[in-house]
């Protein structure tokens, strides 16, 4: 069983989480940590100077209140959001707090990922953990 479950969510009824949150108390040991996490990719330079000053800061906020809530209903989680590119934030943020497991969702694959690669499939293939990954 794991310790530190890394399970990053997205929001929306394409990306249902249910099935990840399952997996991760099934595969938790006694007193694991669950972090749900959610990354905000950053916006291009050129796009900022069209979004209000306070825009993102209210994004960050309603992604963090949206997973509090997910997390409060399961035992040992807590939320955290961050900013950056997805699969990079995740590697790094995994290595840095000592995860020992991923817990992703995946999609189908279209063209767009075999020509650049899905989150998932970046996880699977540069984690330094177990990445188990929810199809």
């Amino acid at each position: 069983m794991y310790q530190n479950i890394l399970v990053p969510l997205l929001f929306g009824e394409d990306h249902p989480a249910d099935m990840s949150l399952t997996a991760a108390q099934k595969l938790a040991g006694e007193g694991a940590k669950i972090t749900l996490i959610h990354v905000i990719e950053e916006v291009p330079a050129y796009v900022t100077a069209y979004i209000p000053d306070n825009q993102m800061s209210a994004v960050v906020d309603d992604a963090h209140a949206a997973l509090a809530k997910i997390a409060d209903a399961l035992p040992g989680a807590t939320a955290t959001v961050i900013r950056g590119h997805a699969s990079r934030s995740l590697l790094e943020f995994a290595e840095a707090n000592g995860v020992d497991c991923i817990i992703v969702n995946s999609h189908k694959p279209g063209l767009q990922d075999y020509l650049l690669g899905g989150t998932a499939a970046r996880l699977v293939r540069h984690a330094q953990c177990a990445v188990h990954v929810i199809r």
